[in-house]
């Protein structure tokens, strides 16, 4: 008879202890943001919502547009019209600016402005108005030093809006207001007594700097 063959067991596997990877993750810009540029608040990013027609304005023009400003935004009040998502009104409060008030229909959007204002420390400077620009500017005038226009593409807003600017006393005397539109509009309408300062263009955008009226 033959004897039974004993299986030999098989030791238990060891838990693996594999190093962790020394590599740091990749950091990407988060989606719907924009970083603050310059000021106090520099390297800061400003979250949006995915809203339709919101486009907030690029960092290369808003950079351009700021040295064109230089030293003229400390202490200004000003007017961030089509606020989106808030990114002018926000570099101009970073940048010194007395008070921005920025003007915004969409719900989701006026509401993300005034959470980037309160995680930024900015809401003692400044004014969300949750309602439509030409109804803003139907309301009693109170003259801005800065206006940013920077309305929807496609929708022919600046030969509705810069009238109401224009004869609205919206912008005070040797005011400046910042006109961003398409490329292929070419440069805007401006109203009567107003001077065109400067004006560029990048990629699809056309981005214009004006003057109010003297006070000459």
């Amino acid at each position: 008879m033959m004897a039974a063959v004993k299986s030999a067991k098989t030791p238990p596997a060891k838990p693996s202890k594999a190093k962790p990877s020394t590599t740091p993750p990749t950091t990407q810009p988060a989606r719907n943001s924009v970083r603050i540029i310059g000021g106090s608040w520099r390297g800061r990013r400003v979250q949006f919502p995915d809203l339709p027609g919101l486009r907030p304005t690029p960092d290369r023009i808003r950079e351009t547009l700021f040295n064109w400003l230089q030293q003229m935004v400390c202490g200004a009040r000003c007017l961030d019209l089509f606020a989106g998502s808030g990114a002018l009104g926000l570099e101009a409060l970073s940048r010194g600016a007395r008070e921005v008030v920025f003007v915004e229909q969409a719900v989701a959007a006026a509401r993300a402005v005034r959470e980037q204002l309160t995680r930024l420390g900015g809401t003692a400077r400044a004014q969300v108005v949750e309602m439509g620009a030409k109804r803003y500017l139907s309301t009693p005038a109170e003259p801005f030093d800065l206006v940013f226009v920077d309305p929807p593409f496609g929708q022919q807003a600046l030969p509705v809006y810069l009238p109401l600017l224009g004869t609205g006393a919206w912008v005070k005397p040797d005011g400046l207001v910042y006109i961003e539109c398409e490329r292929a509009a070419g440069a805007p309408v401006l109203p009567l007594g107003w001077e065109l300062l400067k004006s560029k263009s990048a990629g699809e955008v056309g981005y214009h700097l004006a003057r109010g009226k003297s006070s000459s």
